[in-house]
């Protein structure tokens, strides 16, 4: 749809933020954090297929996520009208209580997007990308379009980096390390190699060669930039040294992606989606 910029454009913090590849580490920092609320990561672990087929929802969450920040109006309001259909059927189970519950409880809602959305920003300003904190509050702000998609009404959800700040701290009471929580983490941290994959040999070095030990070093950075109180409750060291290490590391990580991108032709580095939404932006400031 030609001149249509979305929910988002080209002046926005959100196409500023969302262009960095490092955000790649906030998603996975995001879903550390989104496992630590009993019934999050129990709605996750009875409803997705994330065990059997963990990269097809990682390409699922990420277009989902793509979609909301780059695609033209219909787009974005057509995806999520699909994931609201989808929630509004599902539910769990609470393994402490036995309690059965709807997916689309605001609570949970509510919980997943704010993880979300700190992750992203904290690790890309923590990686180096300087934004002022009227922007860091103005992404926060704009955010609550993609809140609101969800369901959740955006006058409940936290909408500056105080605010996000203080419902930290509210949350932290009902926060903890179940079982589900435990796997969840133990997942994202060495996941398995897909059956389908190559030979034996193939799987075998994707296991255990440098390519394993290079996503176990970034799950293991993702880690270390959980708040102090988050790393504390999986059994980490909430020490102010481990911030500090894990920044140089984010920071080491960005550059490094950096460098390699810069050798890759743009078709290959630029997702379709932003590119589409690139030439839409252009085409809406060029002169008639």
């Amino acid at each position: 749809m030609s001149g249509d910029l979305g929910l988002f454009g080209p002046d926005s913090v959100t196409w500023k933020l969302h262009r960095e590849p490092i955000l790649l580490l906030g998603g996975l920092r995001s879903l550390y954090l989104q496992a630590l609320h009993p019934r999050a990561v129990a709605a996750v672990s009875q409803n997705s297929s994330y065990r059997a087929d963990p990269w097809g929802r990682l390409t699922r969450t990420s277009a989902y996520v793509g979609t909301v920040v780059w695609g033209t109006t219909e787009e974005v309001h057509k995806i999520a009208s699909r994931v609201r259909r989808l929630h509004s059927r599902m539910t769990a189970v609470d393994p402490r209580t036995g309690e059965r519950f709807a997916l689309d409880e605001p609570e949970l809602l509510r919980w997943v997007h704010v993880a979300e959305v700190e992750s992203f920003l904290t690790t890309a300003t923590r990686a180096g990308v300087r934004l002022t904190p009227e922007e860091i509050d103005g992404y926060y702000t704009e955010q609550l379009l993609a809140a609101e998609l969800m369901g959740l009404d955006p006058a409940t959800v936290p909408a500056t980096a105080d605010e996000v700040s203080a419902y930290y701290d509210e949350m932290q009471p009902r926060l903890s390390l179940t079982r589900d929580s435990v796997e969840t983490a133990m997942f994202l941290t060495v996941p398995p190699v897909p059956e389908n994959w190559g030979g034996r040999a193939f799987r075998l070095g994707l296991t255990l060669g440098p390519t394993r030990w290079a996503y176990f070093g970034i799950a293991a950075t993702a880690m270390a930039m959980l708040p102090p109180w988050a790393r504390r409750m999986y059994g980490g060291l909430g020490w102010p040294t481990t911030d500090r290490t894990a920044d140089l590391s984010a920071r080491g990580l960005r550059l490094l992606l950096s460098s390699v991108l810069s050798t890759i032709p743009r078709s290959l580095r630029v997702a379709p989606m932003r590119e589409a939404a690139l030439a839409r932006a252009a085409a809406a400031s060029s002169p008639s």
